[in-house]
This record gives C-alpha cells, sequence and structure tokens, in this order.
C-alpha cells in the first residue's frame, strides 16, 4: 500500500519538465502583468498566465477546471478586459494617476495578506499526504468537483460570482460617457460642410475615365489628368498610386500596340507558311 502511495505521490521526468517549463512562463506572466505599463499588453500576459494553468489543470486531470479556465477565464472574462481597456483607452500616464487615496498601501496590504494565506496553504499541503488524483476522481471529475463546489466551498464560489458581476457592472460604468453637448442634425453637419468649403457631393470612385476601376488607380478628370480625391491617403502616403497620368497612359499604349502588331505578324507567318505547304 505505501510502495503504490508513493508511486502516485512521486513525479515523473515527463511531468517535471512540463512544470519547470510551464511554471517559468507563468512566473514571467505574472510579472508582466504587474511590470508592464501598457495596460493591453499586461491583459494579454495576465491571458497568457491563464492559459499557462489551464494547462495544469488538464496535466493533473482536472479536465473541467481546464476547460473552464480556457472558455471562461481567459475566453470571455479576459477579452472582456481588453476591449474595456481599449473603449476606455487606458494609458501609461493615466495608470501612475491615483485616484483614490491610499489604494496604493491598501493594495500593498492585500498583496501582503494573499501572500501569508498561499504560503500557509503550500505548507499545509506539504505536511500531509496526497489522497491521488483516483480518489479524488473515483465518481467523476465533475461530479468530485460539483460536491465541493456546493457544499464546503459554497461561499467562496457565491463570493467569487459576486466580485465578477461587480467588475462587470464596474466595466459598463467606465465605458459609459455622457453628453456633453447636443449632438448636431443632419442639417447641421451639411451647412458646416459648406461653410467648410470641401467636397460636397460625393468622391468619384477609383479608375473613373481611368482602364480599370482599382482602388489603387487615381480616375482622371475631363482633361485627362488624375484626380487626387479617388485615392485614399493611405495608399499615397505608402507610395502605393499607380501612375495613370498622360504619358504612362501612352507607354502602355505603345506597349500593347507593339503586342497587337507582333501577334499579327506571327499570324501572317503562320498563314503564309501553311499556304506553301499547300502549294
Amino acid at each position: 500500500m505505501s510502495a503504490l502511495a508513493d508511486a502516485v505521490s512521486s513525479t515523473s521526468t515527463g511531468e517535471a519538465v512540463q512544470f519547470w517549463i510551464l511554471a517559468v512562463i507563468a512566473v514571467a506572466g505574472a510579472l508582466g502583468t504587474v511590470l508592464i505599463r501598457k495596460a493591453v499588453h499586461s491583459a494579454l500576459c495576465l491571458a497568457g498566465t491563464m492559459i499557462v494553468l489551464a494547462v495544469f489543470y488538464l496535466a493533473n486531470g482536472a479536465y473541467f477546471l481546464g476547460i473552464v479556465q480556457i472558455v471562461v477565464y481567459t475566453g470571455a472574462i479576459m477579452m472582456l478586459f481588453l476591449f474595456v481597456v481599449m473603449l476606455v483607452g487606458v494609458t501609461a500616464a493615466d495608470s501612475l494617476k491615483e485616484t483614490i487615496k491610499g489604494q496604493r498601501v491598501l493594495a500593498g496590504l492585500c498583496v501582503l495578506g494573499f501572500g501569508i494565506l498561499l504560503a500557509a496553504g503550500i505548507a499545509n499541503a506539504s505536511l500531509h499526504r496526497f489522497n491521488g488524483l483516483g480518489q479524488a476522481n473515483s465518481s467523476g471529475n465533475v461530479q468530485g468537483l460539483a460536491a465541493l463546489i456546493f457544499t464546503k466551498y459554497v461561499f467562496a464560489f457565491e463570493l467569487t460570482g459576486a466580485l465578477l458581476i461587480t467588475a462587470v457592472v464596474g466595466a459598463m460604468v467606465l465605458t459609459h460617457r455622457e453628453r456633453t453637448e447636443r449632438a448636431a442634425t443632419q442639417r447641421e453637419r451639411s451647412e458646416a460642410r459648406v461653410r467648410a468649403g470641401t467636397q460636397v457631393p460625393p468622391l468619384p470612385a477609383p479608375g473613373v475615365y481611368a482602364r480599370h476601376n482599382a482602388v489603387d488607380v487615381p480616375g482622371l478628370l475631363p482633361d485627362g489628368t488624375p484626380s487626387e480625391l479617388t485615392v485614399s491617403p493611405t495608399l499615397r502616403a505608402r507610395g502605393q498610386v499607380r501612375d495613370v497620368s498622360g504619358e504612362a497612359l501612352a507607354e502602355l499604349a505603345a506597349l500593347e500596340q507593339r503586342a497587337q502588331d507582333r501577334l499579327e505578324s506571327g499570324r501572317s507567318e503562320e498563314s503564309a507558311h501553311g499556304q506553301g505547304a499547300a502549294k
């Protein structure tokens, strides 16, 4: 019996290699979450750490926790955090502003308390012999997890649910913006556009009066000059706009004429050879 217990509690070489590789990635992601100044990059590091934790769950036989970790936390909650950060527009300068007095001291105390609880939990676990995955999943992984959640850890489960709901409501409050001035009507916008002297009618489509209607080909005005309004300013800044000036069109027409003459000469030679062979 003792040999079986030792075999269950021992760690194989593959498990040890997997742990040390993924543990380094998880710790690096956690440190990046705390130390990186950009909020979006910090959230991405936290998502990477959550994915590594899901792999740990799956490797230890907690299949339900591993799938929930990926689908719920990494796939839903972390993506919600990313969307909120992008909508609010948090920058490194905003993160340095302490809006609530004493929040850093309170955060330090919370980190200290969490560290003490974590160290106590690890020390308590190291003093007892593990039951093993076989006994924990004797009646099924999902059934055993449900029995623990709704009996022994029901209070922590409900408290976590309330915390997540509060976070969602807080995200909605942060993204909401009150309108400080009256919205302009369509008539007021059109009048302002006319007064500004900008292009009042719709912009001409790309390739108008040109040889084709590609987005990188500017349209031609009635006098044959290209119109700058028909191509995107982004393409123009990248230098991806094709030249459709009169000289370029003339060179293209000459090239097409030479190709047509060569094709006609080839056909005439073939017909001459055909007539000679018939005689």
